[in-house]
């Protein structure tokens, strides 16, 4: 069966224009009436690319009390995105070909998104054959690296380049451990720590140290970098002076950008994650946005057990696939953003860094994943009426003007609240 999309408005485009999907691929474009088996009409709402998250926990194999691929692909769908790429520090570890592989099978079996996986780092030899899966990139943990731990796994992912199909591409959480480690231990002697504590412990200086150490040993080994989560205003601008001579990326979270860290007097631990929230003139914020930005939730869910541990104990991690559209569309409406950007920021640049070259634009012969835009659609949040498994959110209450109301993947919904 052939679809086609009505009066839909694209964000590029002056008025409304039917699209047309044949096999899950986009075949036409068009202002004139188009016939086809199915009609599906969006009432003169902005279709979009299909939103991309690039940076997901959906805790599927060994922490699904957390959340599962299931819930973890219906919470994705519920906020807008066709596809999410998840993170390998599930139990076990996704970096080896059997954990890969396992993984695979899961997401086959439960996603009603796209996905696609990144793998841990290893031995050369397990990486090598993890290649045969094609993971999308190999994610490192900087904090959890020594010096000398993160130079042979950068120059392995060299050696890796230059001898299978591997595209290069590396992706890093930046904290420089040594730091953490010196001011947790500092602050644990002091004792009597309040959850924003947990702030002074991974100082922005941790990440600014750690992103200054991933372009150097990114550049000396000729490999594309992605900062995930970029959190600190000093990060990004290294980042940036970077960007001049090497292929490098980042990502902004919704947490960094519109909370700091006094959110911690009112939400405790629930709001611990890593990097943590930042001290308002330290932190990334909305109006670093631009059209080159790149969105990542972070989404990573925890049970209320898990978050509700002392400062230390606490889980880090924080769900936001289903709050991060509204939010930035809401600072569209407020007029902080230019809706222009929303397509780019949320689908066009996550394709292109990550390979994915059928998706990211409206286009012919592009994947048929949409996701429908009511841009004056106002509510508040409520967890209560998330797919997530996650039992909090730090937006709960917040209210919103602007909503994914439905999301299509390779034609066929997987969202209605039209």
């Amino acid at each position: 069966m052939d679809l086609v999309i009505k009066n839909c408005k694209l964000v590029d485009k002056i008025g409304e224009y039917s699209i047309k999907v044949e096999n899950g691929k986009i075949v036409d474009i068009s202002k004139s009436a188009i016939k086809a088996d199915e009609t599906i009409d969006i009432k003169g709402n902005y279709l979009m690319p299909g939103f991309i998250d690039p940076h997901i926990h959906f805790r599927d194999p060994g922490l699904t009390q957390k959340e599962d691929f299931k819930t973890g692909s219906l919470s994705a769908a519920n906020g807008g995105f066709t596809t999410v790429i998840d993170m390998p520090n599930t139990n076990p570890k996704t970096n080896t070909y059997k954990a890969l592989k396992e993984k695979i099978e899961i997401a086959k079996n439960k996603s009603v998104v796209n996905f696609e996986l990144q793998a841990g780092t290893n031995i050369l030899s397990e990486m090598e054959k993890m290649i045969e899966l094609n993971p999308i990139s190999f994610k490192i943990f900087m904090d959890l690296e020594s010096d000398e731990s993160l130079e042979k796994i950068f120059k392995d992912l060299s050696t890796l380049k230059q001898t299978t199909s591997y595209n290069g591409l590396v992706c890093v959480h930046c904290e420089k451990r040594s730091i953490v480690e010196e001011n947790t231990l500092k602050l644990k002697e002091k004792g009597n720590n309040p959850p924003i504590d947990y702030t002074y412990a991974r100082p922005p200086q941790s990440e600014d140290a750690s992103v200054t150490q991933s372009i150097e040993l990114a550049g000396k080994n000729d490999l594309r970098l992605h900062i995930c989560h970029l959190s600190s205003a000093k990060s990004l601008e290294l980042a940036k002076n970077a960007s001049k001579t090497m292929p490098i990326s980042w990502e902004f979270t919704p947490h960094h950008l519109l909370l700091d860290n006094t959110t911690y007097n009112t939400y405790g631990t629930f709001i611990k994650t890593n990097p943590p929230l930042r001290a308002e003139n330290e932190s990334v914020r909305i109006s670093d946005l631009d059209e080159t930005s790149i969105i990542g939730t972070d989404h990573a869910p925890h049970t209320i057990e898990d978050k509700t541990k002392d400062t230390w104990s606490s889980s880090p991690g924080i769900p936001n696939l289903e709050t991060v559209v509204s939010l930035l569309l809401t600072q569209v409406n407020k007029g902080n953003i230019d809706l222009s950007i929303i397509p780019k920021i949320l689908s066009q640049n996550a394709a292109k860094v990550y390979g994915l070259e059928n998706k990211g634009e409206i286009a012919i012969g592009k994947d048929a994943d949409f996701t429908v835009i009511d841009l004056k659609q106002e509510g508040k949040f409520n967890k209560d009426e998330f797919e997530t498994k996650a039992q909090y959110c730090p937006f709960d209450g917040w209210e919103y003007i602007g909503k994914p109301v439905m999301t299509i993947v390779n034609g066929k919904p997987v969202m209605n609240k039209l």
